[in-house]
């Protein structure tokens, strides 16, 4: 397991988000508690040492669920997270009364992580109205004790985190954002990460997988993959997408299955990172590009639909060529939440260029 120092604390960079769990007869407020508490077990074996619930997840039972699981397990062998509901504004006159209840659900006298949850524009009047003390109830449990490291989740737009950061942002210690390939451009993660850098505060990723969307590719898209990395499956693409960010400290992967479990393991044994780099498609390219943009028209690609526009190249290192030369390279050309082009390649003087499909 990859860790990631948080202060004075090794976070697993994988953590457990506890909404997806088994279920009985597709009830989602019904846990399958016996296999739940299977997939926990393996992920502590596996070095997994953060679970993240909420008031709201499986229809408000996950947080009971979790209590009664690592009850089985020392307190000091785990982080758990749990979140404000202030995404229902029923709730913001209640921060005292809920904060007690999840205590109890859970079974601990204190958190490790608690968080605003769900900082958008539908709440943020509510959550910076001194009105309903949340701000002041919270940093108070936290001087008393009852919370280790405060933060908040933000599935708002820019502005709406610029907002609360100039309120609170002094005492937020980490931030919860929708961080994946797709996102980094579709919902500007990109400039999410760059308001929390700024700010000196960690990320803690969620929805890596947009909520299993990005796990499955097109058979043609994923065969190609399987070329570059058989050994890994399509999800552990886009969880090398987040091992590329510096401030991605936790992500957060809510596993239904055995196999999930197993595969992000495996994933989150060691550190793989894409390598991005800035690219500008030429607005005019002559006769030098002409065989570049032969071989992307073979693999289906019109390079020249984005001449004068900014790409980013992942480059990925192949372990498998059929010669077995050392060194070779994948590159993937992405152009916002698309793949416009790619190759493969030697690095060598006497190197080779082809399309992703191996030879």
């Amino acid at each position: 397991m990859i860790y990631k120092q948080f202060q004075d604390m090794p976070l697993s960079a994988l953590g457990y988000g506890c909404m997806r769990f088994p279920t009985v007869d597709g009830d989602v407020a019904a846990v399958n508690e016996e296999e739940a508490a299977k997939l926990i077990a393996r992920a502590m074996e596996g070095g997994v040492n953060y679970y993240d619930t909420a008031w709201g997840y499986h229809g408000g039972n996950s947080e009971a669920v979790m209590g009664r699981i690592l009850k089985s397990y020392p307190r000091d062998s785990f982080y758990l997270a749990d979140k404000f509901p202030g995404y229902d504004l029923s709730n913001m006159d209640k921060v005292e009364e809920i904060f007690d209840k999840q205590l109890e659900k859970c079974q601990v006298e204190y958190f490790d992580f608690y968080l605003f949850h769900n900082v958008c524009e539908m709440n943020i009047a509510a959550y910076l109205d001194p009105k309903y003390h949340i701000y002041d109830s919270l940093v108070a449990r936290k001087k008393a004790g009852q919370i280790k490291h405060l933060g908040f989740s933000a599935h708002g737009n820019l502005d709406t985190m610029r907002r609360f950061l100039e309120a609170y942002g002094k005492d937020m210690e980490f931030c919860q954002i929708q961080l994946n390939w797709l996102d980094w451009e579709f919902q500007d993660a990109r400039a999410k990460v760059e308001l929390l850098d700024s700010w000196g505060i960690p990320v803690w990723v969620m929805e890596p997988l947009r909520g299993g969307k990005l796990a499955k590719l097109s058979e043609e898209d994923a065969a190609k993959l399987r070329e570059l990395q058989p050994d890994e499956g399509v999800p552990a693409w886009a969880f090398r997408f987040i091992q590329s960010l510096p401030s991605a400290t936790v992500t957060l992967s809510g596993m239904s299955t055995m196999d999930q479990v197993e595969d992000n393991l495996r994933t989150f044994s060691e550190e793989k990172p894409l390598s991005p780099q800035e690219l500008l498609i030429p607005k005019e390219m002559d006769g030098s590009y002409h065989e570049y943009l032969a071989l992307q028209a073979e693999q289906g690609f019109d390079l020249e639909k984005y001449a004068g526009k900014r790409v980013k190249r992942y480059t990925y290192e192949v372990l498998n060529y059929p010669t077995g030369e050392a060194g070779v390279q994948a590159n993937l050309l992405i152009c916002k939440n698309t793949v416009v082009g790619g190759e493969v390649l030697s690095p060598q003087l006497d190197g080779f260029l082809h399309g992703l499909a191996m030879p």
